[in-house]
């Protein structure tokens, strides 16, 4: 049986010059067909775990020198990408810098106190069997090479934050108008959906009625719908301390 086209969208790219337009990758094509193709470039790239050429890197540097030499401020989000409802996000980066886009937002979510806007920055991995000198050995290999995957509630300021993240092209999405993962892409990523709905939101009073925590109170700081659980401040010996609670274990009280 013949295999069936791979279907793409050709979209624009973030904001770094030169670079014209990505291609959104299929998410729904099984693992071992994304290793097939990643082992393929490898190949014809040379040894994958190779230290990128001078001239790669030397590339690389200077479009992140002229995207800041540009300005971040440039652009603007689409009104209608707008959503105060958290989603699973595709974000364009250099090849290699995968690890690097990760550090650096989650570094900036932190110093920015942005944890209930973005609350996860992924790099789908997957084991692969290598044989080496008659020796098989499992290692860990990017699904989407040149990707992460950001969890975040879609407005002006994540838009910014995430796009002019040093390493960054920009999201998957026509335009300034990002495109959400839909649940079919996002099951072979191993990201759990779930319909679970909680009667409490950032900022809530809440009672902790289960649990090693039971009876404490505190202020809900953080929601994580895949891992089904709240972090809570307390005060814990006269400072506020967070706490990661279940869903099932906590209650609003105002």
């Amino acid at each position: 049986m013949a295999d069936k086209k791979e279907t793409t969208v050709r979209v624009r790219a973030g904001v770094l010059p030169g670079v014209r337009q990505i291609k959104r990758p299929d998410f729904t094509k099984k693992a071992a067909d994304i290793e097939k193709a990643e082992a393929e470039r490898v190949l014809k790239q040379g040894d994958g775990d190779a230290v990128q050429d001078t001239a790669e890197a030397a590339t690389v540097a200077e479009a992140i020198a002229r995207e800041e030499a540009a300005g971040e401020g440039e652009g603007q989000l689409d009104e209608s990408a707008i959503s105060d409802e958290a989603k699973w996000y595709v974000v364009h980066t250099y090849s290699g810098y995968e690890n690097k886009v990760k550090e650096g937002l989650e570094r900036t979510v932190e110093n920015r106190h942005m944890e209930n806007q973005i609350f996860e920055v992924r790099i789908p991995m997957q084991d692969v069997v290598e044989i080496r000198n008659g020796a098989r050995k499992a290692v860990p290999r990017k699904m989407l090479p040149g990707y992460v995957l950001v969890s975040m509630v879609m407005n002006d300021e994540t838009w910014y934050v995430v796009r002019n993240t040093r390493g960054v092209t920009g999201f998957v999405g026509p335009g300034s108008k990002p495109v959400p993962l839909s649940e079919a892409e996002m099951k072979p990523l191993g990201i759990r959906t779930s319909n679970v709905t909680v009667d409490f939101a950032v900022g809530d009073s809440v009672a902790v009625v289960a649990g090693v925590w039971k009876d404490t109170l505190g202020t809900v700081t953080k929601i994580d719908y895949n891992k089904q659980i709240a972090t809570i401040s307390v005060e814990l010996f006269g400072r506020e301390t967070p706490v990661e609670i279940s869903f099932a274990e906590v209650r609003r009280t105002n």
